[in-house]
């Protein structure tokens, strides 16, 4: 039976999937007919500089734009210009950028087109609250909501029911021009209205869900807030709303696509490989004990799957951070797996984040072996109580198993790879 390095086999699939949902790759497929008025290119997200990258470098007309994106992953543009802005806690430089996109979008005629470009990051990009409120308050929502435990669709609707240009407001500024939608997701089901709250399609959820949401996990926010809320003044659009114009939304990369892209290394390289969801949500720490439970059938019982094998999974998992640590739902998830699997041998892992940034960490995940635990306690390094206190960054940077990739200038979700050898004890 062939041979394979984990490590090296983890990476390589991790590095397929970032591959797949390269803009230059995904973009100019799905690009349209140019119309008779004028192109605008609007964007917000990690990954809408390189997909603005990518229309220029496929579009033969003339074309002018506006697109914000993360610091750091900016690429050089022509005729598009780039801003950008602090992500995930927003920043003046954001809310100025979504002031001039509104501005940008206004005044155009039927026969122009808006050609939107919306990626994972675009709801803390684009803070413009609505009257009443300011930035320090989004700012503080933004933090709240992190920390809450809450999953991203949560995050969002709430976000949506108190901004300017979230749900369907940003297109309601461009009508009656027709707007195109071109997504990356980054998001469990590929929900256009969670990429970046939606700025650009109709919302089918309402105030009242916002208010649920908050009073469910127990998030404070301004009397101004409940009052929008409360009142409905901060209702989003709906599908039919006659201030929305012509829209159309096309999917550009998805996390699936990701998942079978890292697939195919591992197949090459003749390992039997099971997708069990790109949607996967929970708790970091939960997911991981659901998917050691798995991971021990397989090695020990060959079930559901005979070993060797490889377990992929993605989605958008959630840290409730109640400790000193920095958070990062991959690292907690790996360093939860860890504990789970007590040093099992043959199981290795990797869980990094596609748009290279776990959390609020300049890293991308990380790495487990049979031995991490070992080498843990070797160097005085205590598993659980890091756990408690949500700091698997610090674990294993102290154990340099970081996976660092600096931007990777796309981003569909998390990534997360279990590869099950042949060398466990079997049955038990």
């Amino acid at each position: 039976m062939q041979s394979h390095d984990p490590r090296t086999l983890l990476r390589a699939m991790f590095d397929a999937a970032v591959a797949a949902a390269q803009p230059a790759l995904c973009v100019p497929h799905h690009l349209p007919e140019p119309p008779r008025g004028r192109l605008l290119v609007i964007g917000a997200g990690k990954a809408s500089a390189a997909m603005a990258r990518a229309v220029e470098d496929h579009w033969q007309g003339p074309l002018a734009g506006l697109v914000v994106t993360r610091y750091g992953y900016s690429v050089p543009c022509r005729r598009v210009e780039i801003v950008e802005a602090a992500h995930p806690v927003p920043d003046a430089a954001g809310e100025a950028a979504a002031r001039r996109l509104l501005q940008f979008v206004s005044g155009l005629t039927a026969d122009d087109l808006v050609l939107c470009l919306i990626s994972g990051g675009g709801s803390s990009l684009l803070p413009l609250a609505l009257p009443g409120l300011g930035l320090g308050d989004e700012q503080a929502l933004n933090r709240a909501l992190l920390a809450s435990g809450a999953g991203i669709t949560e995050m969002n609707c709430v976000r949506r029911h108190l901004s300017a240009i979230k749900g369907g407001r940003l297109a309601a500024a461009c009508h009656p021009a027709r707007v195109i939608n071109l997504l990356l997701s980054d998001v469990p089901g590929d929900d256009p209205i969670d990429i970046a709250s939606g700025p650009t399609v109709p919302d089918p959820t309402t105030c009242a869900d916002a208010l649920d949401i908050l009073r469910r996990y127990g998030i404070d926010v301004p009397p101004r807030a409940l009052d929008l809320l409360t009142s409905g003044e901060g209702e989003s659009l709906k599908a039919g709303d006659p201030r929305l114009p012509p829209i159309e939304t096309h999917f550009v990369a998805t996390p699936q696509r990701a998942l079978e892209a890292a697939a195919a290394v591992a197949r090459q390289a003749g390992l039997p490989t099971h997708i069990l969801g790109d949607a996967i949500e929970g708790e970091a720490r939960d997911v991981a004990k659901a998917l050691a439970g798995i991971a021990l059938q397989v090695a020990r019982r060959d079930q559901p799957f005979p070993r060797p094998c490889v377990l992929l999974s993605g989605g958008e998992t959630t840290v409730t951070v109640r400790g000193r640590g920095r958070g990062g739902r991959n690292v907690e998830f790996l360093l939860s797996l860890g504990i789970a699997l007590e040093g099992e041998p043959g199981i290795h892992a990797l869980a990094c984040d596609t748009d290279g940034v776990d959390g609020q960490e300049e890293i991308a995940g990380a790495v487990l072996a049979p031995d991490t635990l070992t080498r843990a306690w070797a160097q005085g390094l205590r598993p659980h109580e890091r756990l408690d206190h949500n700091d698997g960054h610090g674990f294993f940077e102290a154990l340099g198993d970081s996976v660092v990739t600096g931007p990777t200038l796309t981003n569909v979700n998390d990534f997360r790879a279990i590869f099950i050898d042949g060398s466990s004890t079997g049955a038990r």
